[in-house]
């Protein structure tokens, strides 16, 4: 078994092999053998109870059913209620979510305000937790869950669009507009006037149609590229005990803005 790696059920889309493989090489880390590990929802249970792995990545749908397996969570992993990381310490297992700093160092990078602001996030599942919390520390002026279905705490699009159209920024957290689904859009941002940047955590394509829109009208459009490499590297951190700089996270956005 891979001792390191990253678990979900659909994993063809994914960038992280070649992430952490190049992070290892930066960093000089030799050994450092991270693989792709798609389980099926009858193969998840036996895989989490053998513990046989170091370090292991979560992606969906897993990010939340692995909560139980966890012998330890870290404070952002326990607010948030999801899990992307898990490191194995003499056969305990610990989770983290380094979901919520990447998604901060996406914000940082490209100057995105929230504090005072109206945000409306798209979605409500396990990435959608962690975008939750890292932007409630900003102290927005609002922040409102949207979904395609009535729920408690949730408004429709539709209700959305009849309420919150001064919002500022919009951060889809949905999987509308992933590979292979291109040409789906989880909305049409005509009518939201006041929006000064579009986050789609979404990173293939790196231009979905919801950041096009968004960059037809001259909006700050930012795809889940620099969140992925970030949240990437404090997990590989958190793995080996090593640092890794950012100029390292630069190098390694630059060659996957090229593939």
């Amino acid at each position: 078994m891979a001792r390191y790696g990253l678990i979900g059920e659909k994993l063809g889309h994914s960038y992280s092999k070649t992430i952490h493989t190049q992070f290892a090489e930066l960093a000089g880390l030799t050994g450092y053998a991270y693989e792709l590990l798609p389980l099926s929802k009858e193969e998840f249970p036996s895989f989490m109870s053998s513990k046989d792995f170091i370090g292991i990545n979560v992606t969906i749908p897993y990010k939340q059913a692995v909560i139980p397996y966890l012998d330890e969570l870290s404070e952002e992993a326990a607010q948030i209620g999801a899990v992307n990381a898990i490191l194995n310490k003499n056969g305990k297992l610990f989770g983290y979510n380094t979901d919520y700093e990447g998604f901060l160092y996406s914000l940082r990078k490209n100057n995105i305000k929230v504090t005072g602001e109206k945000v409306l996030i798209l979605g409500n599942g396990g990435a959608a937790k962690a975008v939750y919390a890292a932007l409630s520390s900003l102290q927005p002026r609002e922040l409102i869950t949207v979904k395609y279905k009535e729920e408690p705490g949730v408004l429709t699009y539709e209700q959305a669009k009849a309420l919150h159209t001064d919002a500022a920024l919009l951060v889809n957290t949905s999987p509308v507009g992933m590979y292979p689904n291109v040409d789906d859009c989880p909305m049409d941002i005509t009518p939201y006037h006041s929006l000064k940047a579009v986050v789609d955590i979404i990173y293939n394509p790196p231009m979905t149609k919801l950041l096009a829109q968004a960059a037809s009208f001259c909006i700050t459009a930012v795809n889940g590229l620099e969140m992925l490499v970030a949240q990437a590297k404090y997990a590989m951190e958190l793995f080996t005990g090593t640092a890794i700089s950012e100029e390292h996270m630069e190098t390694v956005l630059r060659g996957l803005l090229c593939r």
